[in-house]
């Protein structure tokens, strides 16, 4: 890959890596809750415990290799002596110690070593991916959260919609209940309020006439009536907006409380434990790199592939050194007992007599050699070696341009998010506004119901998608921080 291309991808991701750092430090005040939750998840976890003992097991099994194979020793009993001419031969002992091909320990250490490593940064990719199901499940905990403020609040907006609509149904004063509304919009909700009775509403006391009325007196009732059930059509579109609103909070309620009990699975706490949700800023900032080439330095699965390769490498080696002799050194120890005078002497020339004595225990060193001479299974082991040597090579390869290219599209949607974010606190300033001045309109009999519940409708819309584009920044820059290995 061409370096000046990797200088510039380094920089870009370090830059945003930093970005993400100097948001944690100055806003670490305002979330202390995410680390601690991520250090409990690093303790609790089971996957998490499960694979480092993987690779404690690995680091037991460095400690097998590399050392001599068990001397062997073998010794037997004659049940009846052998009668040599030396002395009769009661038992025989003898003790072999074989020795691999120069190097072998060596090459078996190394191997296991390599292991070791590649599942030391298994266990950094396990730790890596739990973080990341951590803060995706604390970010989409803030969404629905912040959700279910936003839709509370535009609630309390309604509540005082609604008492606005009874006093104009009722034909009342609407100035005080127009300003506890601007109110509530510039300072968000003022707590629940409960909504006016609406018994006997519009059923005020009307006397039937003794004759019948006149044509422009029937025409100002009709008017009136015309006017009067418009009101109350008002009042009733609203609580039917309200109804809907009360029903989105109660279904991202039950979304958190559901979320809640996965996220304390994940860092090991009792499922029904609180979790306090505290959303930071991102604020933007850059930083200079001394060393942008080592972009995916710290990534685990780049290290863990680079030493299976490595490991297989030395595989490779040790089925080449298998394929030479072994050498053994040791003794043979054979224990003889004097043999008794048998035979005459003379008897046939002498050839029966057999003197006694002797009995001399013998030593005897021993060498012996391995023939590794069926050759095709050294060299398939050899070459199966170097199969998985090429595998973790494009493994490898793979997984750095999965990286980059996951690189690019997390940090376009990190841009993209910060830029609706700018663009989404301009549109809820505005729709703000535009909602103060149909309120004041409704009030004063000019503007219609139809306007504001649409605007709110609008302005929810942008509050939910500003969080959203929060999530979605926090998010991107968590799967940054995964990708690099931070």
């Amino acid at each position: 890959m061409d370096r000046h291309i990797i200088r510039k991808v380094a920089a870009r991701v370090m830059i945003v890596a930093g970005l993400g750092w100097i948001c944690v430090q100055s806003t670490v005040q305002a979330q202390e809750g995410l680390p601690e939750y991520l250090e409990m998840a690093m303790q609790n976890n089971p996957g998490i415990q499960a694979s480092f003992k993987q690779y404690e097991a690995a680091l037991e099994n460095v400690n097998q290799k590399g050392a001599l194979p068990d001397p062997q020793f073998s010794a037997g009993i004659f049940l009846r002596p052998m009668e040599l001419l030396m002395g009769n031969q009661r038992a025989e002992m003898s003790l072999m110690q074989m020795f691999p091909w120069f190097g072998m320990n060596r090459v078996q250490k190394d191997e296991a070593m390599l292991m070791a490593e590649a599942k030391f940064h298994a266990f950094r990719e396990e730790k890596n991916r739990l973080a990341f199901q951590v803060k995706e499940a604390y970010y989409q905990m803030l969404l629905l959260e912040s959700n279910i403020d936003v839709t509370s609040e535009n609630l309390e907006l309604l509540h005082i919609m609604e008492e606005l609509a009874l006093i104009k149904y009722q034909g009342g004063d609407v100035s005080a209940a127009a300003t506890s509304l601007q109110n509530a919009m510039r300072s968000g909700p003022s707590g629940p309020k409960s909504a006016p009775r609406q018994d006997g509403m519009g059923m005020g006391n009307q006397d039937n006439a003794a004759s019948a009325p006149m044509p422009a007196q029937s025409q100002a009732m009709n008017s009136m009536e015309s006017t009067v059930s418009a009101k109350m059509t008002d009042v009733m579109r609203i609580q039917v907006q309200k109804m809907a609103l009360e029903n989105e909070i109660k279904q991202a309620s039950e979304s958190l409380r559901a979320l809640k009990i996965r996220f304390n699975q994940l860092i090991g706490k009792p499922y029904q434990s609180d979790v306090r949700l505290l959303f930071p800023d991102i604020s933007a900032s850059t930083v200079m790199l001394d060393k942008s080439d080592s972009i995916w330095a710290n990534n685990p699965m780049l290290n863990m592939l680079e030493k299976e390769g490595q490991a297989y490498r030395a595989q490779a080696e040790m089925a080449k050194l298998e394929g030479r002799p072994m050498m053994g050194l040791g003794l043979n120890y054979m224990v003889f007992s004097p043999r008794p005078e048998s035979g005459m002497i003379g008897g046939m020339d002498g050839m029966e007599y057999m003197p006694s004595g002797m009995g001399n225990n013998m030593v005897m060193p021993m060498v012996t050699l391995s023939l590794p001479i069926y050759r095709k299974k050294y060299k398939s082991m050899q070459r199966e070696a170097e199969l998985w040597r090429d595998n973790a090579t494009l493994q490898k390869q793979s997984v750095l341009e999965n990286l980059e290219t996951g690189f690019e599209a997390e940090l376009v949607a990190f841009q993209n998010a910060q830029r609706t974010q700018m663009i989404l606190q301009e549109q809820v300033k505005i729709t703000r506004q535009i909602l103060e001045i149909q309120v004041t309109s409704y009030a004063s009999g000019e503007g219609r119901l139809e306007d504001i519940l649409s605007i709110m409708k609008e302005l929810i819309a942008f509050d939910q998608e500003f969080t959203n584009s929060m999530v979605e920044a926090h998010t991107a820059l968590a799967r940054l921080e995964a990708l690099i290995g931070i």
